[in-house]
């Protein structure tokens, strides 16, 4: 029996190595083209078929590569406000206040007029009054401290940021070493 999903744009694909190990999460489109090229197993699948003009796919959850691929494991994670706030777990940094994006702002630890950089060891997350509050001091001169010391993330340590961010099928938790 054929399902359909309202969120088809957003069902995502976990992404293992050949030696099992979490690599990425993929869309369901890529992990389908991946499949036809041979490059990849699929070893889970969600409850939801896409169709073509001929035939009905149903849509993988786990999907394995073929040949395995060695990862640098100093790949850097591109500097930005969405990803600092990922990083922050989209919480501010001096008052604990978990908040959406645009409740976000981007705070310079050491201010931009005291020649903070703008980069990740510099920036947090932080509520707009808390940043209004702090206005252009330290944590320190300002009484204000850090709920943890900012610093820049690995791919290891934001691809488990971003699990935490998504809602994921329970066939990833075999796979991610959860159960």
């Amino acid at each position: 029996m054929l399902q359909s999903s309202p969120d088809l744009r957003t069902t995502r694909v976990l992404l293992l190595n050949a030696s099992y190990e979490p690599m990425k999460v993929v869309s369901w489109q890529r992990a389908l083209i991946m499949w036809f090229q041979d490059k990849a197993d699929i070893l889970e699948y969600q409850p939801v078929y896409v169709r073509s003009v001929s035939r009905a796919f149903q849509i993988p959850s786990v999907i394995r590569l073929r040949s395995y691929v060695k990862q640098k494991q100093t790949k850097l994670v591109r500097f930005s406000r969405e990803n600092v706030y990922l990083r922050d777990d989209f919480t501010c940094q001096y008052c604990a206040t978990k908040l959406g994006a645009k409740q976000l702002t981007l705070d310079h630890v050491v201010p931009a007029s005291l020649k903070g950089q703008k980069n990740w060891t510099n920036m947090v997350s932080a509520c707009k009054s808390c940043n209004q509050k702090k206005a252009n001091r330290t944590p320190h001169t300002a009484n204000m401290p850090l709920l943890k010391e900012p610093r820049a993330p690995t791919w290891i340590s934001f691809f488990e940021v971003e699990l935490r961010q998504e809602k994921f099928p329970s066939s990833w938790l075999t796979y991610l070493g959860i159960e």
